[in-house]
């Protein structure tokens, strides 16, 4: 058959239509079961422990890094590796999830009699509610749908849809229960770009010591193009005699002055510089730093403490390599 560019967007649109569809009838299943199911959880000891064969163990996968990213400890057991040794990782604190969308696959229901025996609980999520593991369950989760996304009706598709985001729905709202905050999700996140964002703070990266740039508010034009020159940020705070920031003299003040023919070994950087320029605090995250550049269309801010007293400087480049832009 020949690809047919309509035919094509015709079908993914289908696709669309029929697990959006599914999902939609789900809110209906956000009922008695489920808030069960969140007492369950929220209230669960040790940890939850998912399980799933085939595409619902991917889906499995998912729904237990998604608990386990938003303050609900929680880790994935493949259903055939537990009956040889794996369900040693499952104590009586603990709170299984096992998905199946028929409920009768086999190597979920071969550990269940042991899941039973450790009086573990148990929640199933399955769209089948005539099942052996729906029956078995503390907790039943229906997931059901009325056709799969796939037109032979074969391949996992809206099942496992509608089973993604039932496991979402449990995950978002424990995250609420339990207070969980953002700079607990970024704790949880500190490798990627996401958890920079949240947790890298102003302090980490700005230039201290030797690295400041800041000339008196008695030097000259000259000392202070020197100064930026050798700190090679774009720009110097000025400062009065116990360091209190006065002003900044930047790259873009040097560019209106070349219009005025002035002297810079004669005028003071008083004349020339910015007045009340905008400082930052060194606790505040380097993403509000990025917020305040861009906002201010600025590529450099001073820090200043408490007193409001020059301790750091940091440009755009330094959020660059900080992975913040």
């Amino acid at each position: 058959m020949k690809l047919n560019d309509s035919k094509l967007r015709e079908l993914g649109i289908a696709v669309v239509q029929v697990e959006a569809q599914a999902i939609a009838r789900l809110e209906e299943q956000i009922n008695e079961n489920f808030i069960a199911a969140c007492k369950l959880l929220f209230n669960c000891k040790g940890r939850v422990v998912v399980t799933g064969m085939g595409k619902s163990g991917h889906i499995g996968g998912k729904i237990a890094a998604t608990l386990a990213s938003t303050g609900t400890p929680a880790f994935f057991v493949h259903p055939g590796e537990a009956s040889h040794g794996d369900l040693g990782m499952i104590t009586p604190a603990d709170v299984v999830i096992a998905l199946s969308n028929s409920g009768e696959t086999t190597e979920v229901l071969t550990i269940l009699p042991i899941i039973k025996r450790l009086g573990v609980p148990l929640i199933a999520i399955t769209g089948n509610p005539d099942s052996t593991l729906g029956n078995l369950a503390t907790v039943w989760l229906n997931v059901s749908v009325e056709q799969e996304a796939c037109p032979l009706g074969l391949a996992p598709t809206s099942s496992t849809t509608a089973a993604l985001v039932m496991g979402d729905a449990l995950a978002v709202s424990l995250l609420e229960a339990r207070g969980f905050t953002r700079d607990d999700f970024a704790m949880s996140h500190p490798g990627g770009s996401l958890g920079k964002r949240l947790l890298l703070r102003v302090s980490d990266i700005m230039h201290v010591g030797p690295e400041l740039p800041l000339v008196p508010e008695s030097a000259l034009i000259s000392h202070a193009l020197l100064e930026m020159t050798e700190k090679k940020l774009g720009m110097t705070a000025v400062v009065e005699a116990n360091n209190r920031v006065i002003g900044i003299f930047t790259d873009g003040d040097l560019r209106r002055m070349l219009g005025r023919n002035l002297d810079i070994n004669m005028t003071p950087i008083t004349e020339v510089m910015t007045l009340h320029c905008t400082v930052i605090a060194p606790d505040m995250l380097a993403a509000e730093a990025l917020q305040i550049m861009e906002q201010k269309k600025i590529n450099a801010l001073i820090v200043v403490d408490q007193h409001q007293c020059a301790i750091g400087a940091l440009n755009m480049h330094d959020l660059l390599i900080a992975g913040i832009v």
